[in-house]
C-alpha cells in the first residue's frame, strides 16, 4: 500500500492544496487596496467596504472548504478506505463493470456529502447576508438532488461505456474511450441549453419590441444569422446579472438572464451580446472546444499507459493485482499536476480570447457601452476589482475589469 505512487499522490494532494491556499491568501492579504483612479465611481464608500466584506466571506468559507476536502482524501488515503470500499462492494458483487459503477457511485456521493453544508451555507449565510439570494429551500434541495441524479446517470453512462472498452480491448482502450467523451462533449455543448438548462430553469423566447429589434439588427449587420434569442428565470435564484452564448450550428442560441434586462440600458446590453457574438465570430467556441479534446486525448493516452500497472491499485490498497476502477480514480489524482498545467493554458487562451472578444464589440462602436455593463456587472455582482495578479494568472478565465476597459479603449484610439 504504502509504495512511491502512494507517496506522490499524497504529495500531489497536498502540495495542491497549500499552493491554492496562498494564492487565496495572497488575493485575500490585498483586499483593501484603494481603488485606482481608472475604476472611481464604481463604487462609493459603503459599498466598497460590503464588497471587502463579502470577499472575506467567500474566502474563509472557500478556506474551510478545501482543507476538510483535503483532509478526507488524506485520511482516505492513508488508512486505506479506497480499498475497504472497494473490498465491501466486492461482497455485493464481482461484476467488473458493475463494481466500478458501484465505486464511482460511492465517491460521487461522498463528495457530494461532504460539500453541501458549504453550499447551504453559501447560499443561506453569505449569498443571502450580501442580498443576492433569491432561492428557497425548495429550490436548493431540488436543484441539488437534480444535479446529484444528472452527474451519477451522465457520469455513469460514459463509466460502463469506458469500463466495458477496456474490458473488451484493452489496447485500443486510450482511443475509443476518448472517443466516447468525443462524442457526449459535443452533444452536450449542441444541446446543453435545450436538455439539461430546461431541467433548472424557464427559458422563454424574448418578446418583440424596442430590445429584440436592435439585437438583430446588431446580428444582421455583422452577418451573424440569429434566430434563436431567450430569456432565462435567472431572477429564481440570485439578483446577479449574466449573459452567455450556448450550442452549435442551427442550435446556437442566445441566452439573457432577467437581471440583466432589468438593470441594462439597450446599448449596454446589445454591446455584451456583441462581445459573445465576437467569440462566435472568432471561433473561439471552436477553438477551446478543440483544445479540450486534444488534452482528453493526452489524458487517456497516459491512462492507457499506466491503468494495468500494479503499483496504482497497490497505492488504494487493493492488493497486488490491476483492479479498474481502483488504479483510474489514483490515475485521476496522479494526473492533477499535469491537470492543473493544462489549465493555466486554458486559462491563458481564454484570457486572450475575452480581449479578441471585446475588441470586436469596440470595432463595432459598442466600446464604452461594454466598459458600462462591465461596470455595473462588477458593481452588482461584488466583485474584487484588483485581485492579486499571481491569483488572476492561475485561476481567471476572464482579465480583470481595469484589464478589459484598457485594452478597449486602446483599440478605440
Amino acid at each position: 500500500m504504502y509504495n512511491a505512487v502512494f507517496f506522490c499522490i499524497l504529495f500531489f494532494v497536498v502540495v495542491s492544496f497549500v499552493i491554492g491556499s496562498w494564492l487565496s491568501w495572497l488575493n485575500y492579504r490585498d483586499l483593501g487596496k484603494p481603488i485606482p483612479e481608472a475604476l472611481a465611481g464604481i463604487y462609493d464608500a459603503e459599498r466598497y467596504e460590503k464588497q471587502q466584506q463579502y470577499s472575506r466571506a467567500n474566502y474563509h468559507l472557500g478556506k474551510w472548504q478545501g482543507l476538510l476536502s483535503t483532509l478526507v482524501t488524506v485520511v482516505a488515503l492513508s488508512f486505506g478506505i479506497f480499498g475497504w470500499i472497494d473490498g465491501q462492494l466486492r461482497l455485493l458483487t464481482e461484476n467488473a463493470v458493475l463494481l466500478c459503477l458501484l465505486f464511482f457511485g460511492v465517491i460521487d456521493l461522498w463528495n457530494f456529502f461532504t460539500d453541501l453544508p458549504f453550499d447551504y451555507h453559501r447560499v443561506f449565510s453569505v449569498e443571502e447576508r450580501f442580498g443576492f439570494n433569491k432561492q428557497t429551500p425548495k429550490i436548493f434541495w431540488l436543484d441539488h438532488v437534480k444535479s446529484l441524479f444528472l452527474d451519477l446517470l451522465m457520469g455513469g453512462v460514459i463509466l460502463l461505456l469506458v469500463t466495458y472498452i477496456y474490458l473488451k480491448t484493452a489496447d485500443w482502450f486510450w482511443l475509443l474511450g476518448w472517443g466516447v467523451l468525443t462524442i457526449f462533449m459535443l452533444f452536450m455543448t449542441t444541446f446543453y441549453s435545450n436538455l439539461i438548462v430546461p431541467l433548472f430553469n424557464k427559458q422563454t423566447p424574448l418578446e418583440a419590441g424596442q430590445l429584440r429589434d436592435a439585437i438583430e439588427a446588431f446580428a444582421q449587420k455583422v452577418g451573424f444569422k440569429l434566430d434563436n434569442i431567450y430569456v432565462i428565470d435567472g431572477s429564481k435564484r440570485s439578483t446577479k446579472a449574466n449573459a452567455y452564448f450556448a450550442g452549435l450550428g442551427p442550435k446556437k442560441r442566445i441566452v439573457l438572464y432577467d437581471t440583466l434586462i432589468e438593470k441594462m440600458t439597450t446599448e449596454e446590453i446589445v454591446a455584451v451580446l456583441a462581445h459573445e457574438i465576437g467569440h462566435y465570430k472568432r471561433k473561439h467556441t471552436l477553438r477551446s472546444l478543440v483544445s479540450a479534446l486534444l488534452q482528453n486525448l493526452l489524458m487517456f493516452a497516459l491512462l492507457g499507459l499506466f491503468l494495468a500497472w500494479p503499483a496504482l491499485t497497490e497505492a488504494m490498497n487493493g492488493g497486488s493485482e490491476p483492479v479498474f476502477h481502483l488504479a483510474l480514480y489514483a490515475f485521476s489524482l496522479l494526473y492533477s499536476p499535469i491537470s492543473i498545467l493544462l489549465g493555466l493554458w486554458s486559462k491563458v487562451l481564454s484570457r486572450k480570447h475575452e480581449y479578441q472578444a471585446d475588441a470586436f464589440a469596440a470595432e463595432h462602436g459598442l466600446g464604452e457601452a461594454l466598459v458600462s455593463a462591465l461596470k455595473k456587472l462588477s458593481a452588482d455582482s461584488l466583485t474584487n476589482l484588483q485581485p492579486h495578479p499571481a491569483y488572476v494568472f492561475v485561476h481567471f478565465s476572464h482579465p480583470t475589469l481595469l484589464q478589459r476597459m484598457t485594452a478597449i479603449r486602446q483599440h478605440q484610439g
